[in-house]
């Protein structure tokens, strides 16, 4: 009998909200959307309503001894890795919360998620002058803050000025980012959600889901992006997560009562057509929409073993074992000995058929006719996209996080590789190890575009990284670094070959299910 596995401790969140009796919104929608995002939740009741789906009849604040009761309780024992804040319905209760987390967020790594809840869809408001002020003064102690535009315009006191102006004027004492919720612009087909972090902006569009079970829209999002902040996702990550997240759950909601019916929460978005679109305004010619982009030259057959080597020594020495696909990544050297590597590379490439990527160098690259160019994130913006197409060169783009591999997949590349999965010691690398849970997540949300994981793979995990669903797995060290690296390079692609058809038949089995 096979022995148990450990059971994975699940990361703990908090919500600090109201109850909803509804069981729409509120605390229990808080509750069901850290549950089904991987995540144990508890909660921190700062008010009791009576509410079903039609009309919020009464809600009453509970004594602040009890909530901070509740708070130094769970602290003392269950300490959250994100928290949380909904509607807090006393002026009394936002001032404890802020001196609570004041004292007690310095010596805790938690980040604090805010829905400013100042009124509710059916009709009851909160947006009283003090209750106004008491949210204003708990910014500095937020990571994040998820106005509408109503409540925008409330909290910055300037319902008449642009959006980017309301943001400064609210924030120009705290270094809050601000998610700035757009469902209630005019816009009957397209939903434009606004993302302002310290050194960034950009805007998150989706496609407006009309229904009438749209209950708890803004209790959802921010407690799913408080569940992905609490699995170490970067903020930008965890509001592209929860977007996807909300579009899913509105998509699949159901009637409860007479009135606004629930949204269903199922697990972690998969499907792409639930995520967003991503536009960064000021870099719009450089990084132009999808709808604006030919794409790329096709991959033709799959991408198989992709050894990356830093010579055209190594290339050498691989050719003779007939490799399908290669990266030729050249970090050193002046500029004439790199562009003679590149163009002997090259030619070879072409006398044994291999289809040869050449990192970084793509006016080179267009220049001697390879097959293909890798570009980093960074290099998006000097790269000319349109000569690199129009040369019919392939184009892959490297991805560490949601926002990479959206941002590469609105310019349909050839391929995206997928990165780091594991600490590797080739390159510095900005962004920690992704792991094989985000390799996985990474890899279904490009069932139509090839796939390359990257990053400290070696013989040992090879298996558990093709078992992901990615098309293709990128080696470095686990063959220059080898004893023996023609012998380590034939092992590696036969493992590879012989997991890849395992793994595709265990999903084709799947599917059929």
């Amino acid at each position: 009998m096979m022995p148990e596995q450990p059971v994975a401790n699940k990361p703990i969140v908090w919500t600090i909200a109201s109850s909803d009796s509804g069981g729409g919104a509120g605390i229990q929608a808080d509750l069901l959307t850290f549950t089904a995002l991987g995540c144990h939740g508890c909660s921190a009741i700062a008010g009791v309503s009576a509410q079903n789906s039609m009309t919020l009849k009464l809600i009453e604040a509970v004594n602040p001894a009890l909530l901070l009761s509740q708070l130094d309780c769970l602290l003392s024992d269950m300490p959250p890795a994100a928290i949380k804040i909904g509607l807090i319905p006393d002026e009394l209760l936002l001032q404890l919360l802020r001196q609570w987390l004041e004292q007690n967020k310095p010596n805790h790594s938690f980040r604090v998620i805010a829905d400013p809840v100042l009124s509710t869809s059916n009709g009851h408001n909160f947006a009283s002058g003090p209750l106004i002020n008491s949210w204003r003064n708990l910014l500095p102690l937020l990571d994040l803050i998820s106005p509408n535009l109503p409540e925008l315009a409330l909290l910055s006191g300037m319902p008449d000025e642009p959006v980017a102006a309301q943001v400064t004027q609210l924030v120009q004492h705290a270094m809050t980012a601000v998610l700035v919720k757009g469902g209630h612009s005019t816009d009957d087909d397209v939903v434009t959600d606004q993302l302002f972090e310290k050194d960034s902006y950009f805007e998150l569009k989706h496609h407006r889901i009309i229904t009438p079970h749209a209950h708890g829209t803004g209790c959802v999002l921010s407690a799913a992006i408080a569940a992905a902040c609490a699995q170490n996702y970067p903020l930008h990550d965890a509001v592209i997560i929860a977007t996807a997240y909300l579009q899913q759950a509105l998509e699949h909601g159901y009637p409860t009562g007479k009135g606004a019916g629930c949204l269903q929460h199922h697990s972690w978005p998969a499907e792409y057509r639930y995520f967003p679109t991503l536009y960064w305004p000021e870099h719009c010619e450089q990084l132009p929409p999808q709808r604006q982009y030919a794409g790329f030259a096709s991959m033709n057959t799959p991408i198989g073993l992709y050894p990356v080597v830093d010579s055209v020594q190594w290339l050498k020495r691989l050719l003779p074992l007939k490799p399908d696909v290669i990266q030729l990544r050249i970090k050193q050297g002046s500029e004439n000995e790199i562009e003679q590597q590149i163009a002997e590379a090259v030619q070879l490439s072409h006398n044994y058929n291999l289809r040869l990527f050449i990192n970084d160098h793509w006016q080179l690259a267009i220049k001697y006719a390879a097959y293909g160019v890798h570009l980093g994130q960074e290099d998006l913006e000097q790269a000319d996209l349109n000569a690199i197409a129009q040369a019919g060169l392939r184009l892959g783009l490297s991805s560490h996080s949601y926002l990479e591999l959206l941002r590469a997949r609105q310019l349909n590349p050839s391929y995206i590789a997928l990165g780091h999965i594991f600490a590797t010691q080739t390159k510095l690398m900005p962004s920690k190890p992704q792991g094989l849970k985000r390799l996985g997540h990474y890899a279904a949300l490009c069932r139509d575009i090839p796939t390359v994981a990257i990053g400290g793979i070696d013989m040992q995990r090879l298996e558990a990284v093709v078992s992901c669903g990615v098309d293709g797995v990128a080696v470095v060290s686990a063959i220059t670094k080898s004893a023996n690296p023609e012998c380590a390079f034939s092992e590696l692609s036969r493992q590879f070959n012989q997991f890849n058809q395992f793994s595709r038949e265990s999903r084709y089995a799947y599917s059929a299910q």
